[in-house]
């Protein structure tokens, strides 16, 4: 059984200090240099761009197309980012996308921030203090801290409201009166929470209730999150907006996000994203890398204390949310996401106990076979990023090549070490590989690769080669939304016959981006009109899955 906790144990200035200072060196690499990826990303940057220039801060639109799949909370907060910053030193933010990922960024690091605290009242200073840093440094976290778009925002509000539950959790049996903190900040980050991402958030917390209820038989300890006025609140933070968006969409946005996006991923596959349950459990060893070995060896000390309080908890926490996700259809690999700090958690609060070790012998199956997952899992992140630019681009970059080779080397190390039983040098080993490889990644190799960003190679090229300040570009079978973001909202998709027609109609200014399979058409609708290409662009369109071949054209003058 782990032991007791004084609530008077806190952190000192110091490691907050260091997890400010973690999270920047781990997420700024690449922050500002990486262009804007499809589609997700783009589209939210977008419609927030939209939305600053509208100043309609109620409808969303991607272009004209309504963006009723999501509520308003990020919109807004890029929104907000943008305005803040433009105002502050006249920044261009129109084709900039580092200020709609600040967001992500400040989410991220307040989700690293606010594990910290919960850990801490759950299992102490050291454990709180090292789960903020496994979750700071799991691969999936650094990237969606770089994505302007949902997910780094809910995982900040559900910590919060997870942080605060916990803490009511664990006076449950306390005669001392619960307070209006703690429950005010569990109302608040749900009802934010649900600005962002709809029901995922609160979903997160009545399962944990449910499971932690169940578990004691009991749920009169809920009276201490005061629910009478709590709900209330939790409600009062959505409800202006989605009652504006109901008038103004005429209902349409719930049949939308409820209906159809929603009740879609639960019923089944969207986006082709069907996958089979388990398949969380597989991702898992890349997505929670470098932190997935020790997280399975934690598994035998979390059963063998599992009626530990604060144990009860992070399981109430983590096992039914990831039932919920693995049976749903639709998966990426973000989804579970929320349930990581309760998994970090676990893994520090094991390790710290050595894994059991002083009450079980090793397990040397265990090891043998979560090692040689983890090491699998360690050269698929280091060789991939070292020859993905062979693989688009044909050639390599040094810079990728040494962390193939450091990388790996570190975790072998780290690994071993873990086996010895000495885990704090392990875990700091593993979290230098991959502050080296967040930066390696993001930062030297990735915005390097040409042909890994089509859109930024087109928009480099229209806007050295248009012909007139007001020239638009019409495309034919490249439809993806970071090169809207990047020319503006009047770029338009279409076929390559209007792509010829939007060259006869503006034969002095316009523009046609034609896709190698869409030349026959767009050759066959000219009708006599002369063309030339200006540019011609090659790449892996990651989106589609496939390499693109792409023409700029103009009239001939």
């Amino acid at each position: 059984m782990s032991a007791p906790i004084s609530v008077a144990e806190r952190l000192g200035p110091w490691r907050w200090g260091v997890l400010l200072v973690l999270c920047l060196a781990l997420y700024l690499p690449g922050f500002f240099t990486l262009p804007p990826f499809d589609r997700d990303e783009a589209r939210f940057a977008q419609a927030s761009h939209q939305m600053v220039i509208s100043g309609d801060y109620v409808d969303i639109r991607f272009q004209d197309e309504a963006r009723l799949k999501k509520p308003v909370g990020i919109y807004w907060l890029q929104a907000a980012s943008v305005r803040l910053l433009d105002a502050v030193n006249g920044l261009d933010n129109g084709s900039n996308i580092w200020p709609y990922r600040l967001p992500s960024l400040l989410g991220a690091i307040l989700a690293v921030l606010a594990t910290a605290w919960g850990g801490t009242r759950l299992f102490g200073a050291g454990v709180g203090f090292g789960a903020a840093i496994l979750l700071a440094g799991c691969v999936v976290l650094g990237i969606e801290a770089r994505m302007a778009k949902t997910d780094a925002v809910l995982l900040a509000t559900v910590v919060l409201a997870q942080g605060a539950l916990a803490r009511i959790w664990l006076d449950r049996a306390s005669s001392r009166p619960a307070g209006w903190g703690l429950p005010l900040l569990f109302w608040t980050a749900l009802g934010v929470s649900l600005l962002i991402k709809g029901p995922v958030g609160p979903m997160v917390s009545v399962v944990t209730i449910l499971a932690l209820g169940l578990n004691a038989r009991r749920f009169d300890w809920l009276g201490r999150l005061r629910p009478g006025w709590g709900l209330g609140l939790m409600v009062a933070v959505a409800a202006p907006w989605l009652i504006a968006i109901s008038i103004a969409t005429h209902g349409q946005f719930f049949a939308e996000s409820v209906g159809h996006d929603l009740l879609g991923k639960v019923a089944s596959g969207q986006e082709a994203k069907g996958l089979p349950p388990g398949f969380f459990l597989g991702s898992f060893w890349i997505t929670f890398a470098p932190f997935a070995l020790p997280a399975a060896l934690a598994a035998p000390w979390v059963w063998a204390n599992r009626h530990d309080p604060s144990v009860v908890f992070c399981l109430a926490w983590l096992i039914p949310t990831w039932l919920i996700f693995e049976a749903v259809p639709t998966k990426l690999l973000h989804y579970t996401l929320p349930t990581y700090p309760a998994i970090a958690l676990l893994t520090v609060r094991a390790a710290q106990d050595h894994f059991g070790r002083s009450q079980t012998s090793p397990r040397r199956w265990l090891f043998t076979g979560a090692a040689l997952v983890a090491a699998a899992a360690a050269l698929v992140l280091a060789i991939g990023v070292a020859l993905l630019p062979w693989l688009i681009d044909h050639r390599l970059l040094a810079s990728g090549l040494i962390a193939a080779v450091l990388v790996p080397i570190g975790l072998t190390i780290a690994g071993w070490w873990l086996w010895q039983g000495r885990e704090r040098w392990a875990l700091t080993l593993a979290v230098a590989a991959i502050v080296l490889w967040s930066a390696v990644t993001f930062d030297r190799v990735l915005p390097q690769v040409d042909g890994l960003w089509l859109s930024r190679q087109v928009a480099l090229q229209v806007t050295a080669l248009r012909p007139c300040p007001t020239s638009t570009l019409v495309t034919a079978d490249y439809s993806e939304p970071s090169l809207v973001f990047l020319l503006g909202a009047e770029t338009h998709t279409a076929g390559g016959d209007i792509a010829a027609e939007h060259l006869r109609a503006d034969p002095a200014c316009g523009l046609a981006l034609v896709e190698a399979h869409a030349e026959p058409l767009f050759q066959g609708s000219l009708n006599g009109l002369s063309v030339r290409p200006l540019a011609t662009m090659e790449g892996f369109n990651y989106s589609r899955g496939r390499r693109q071949t792409l023409t700029l054209y103009r009239a001939t003058p």
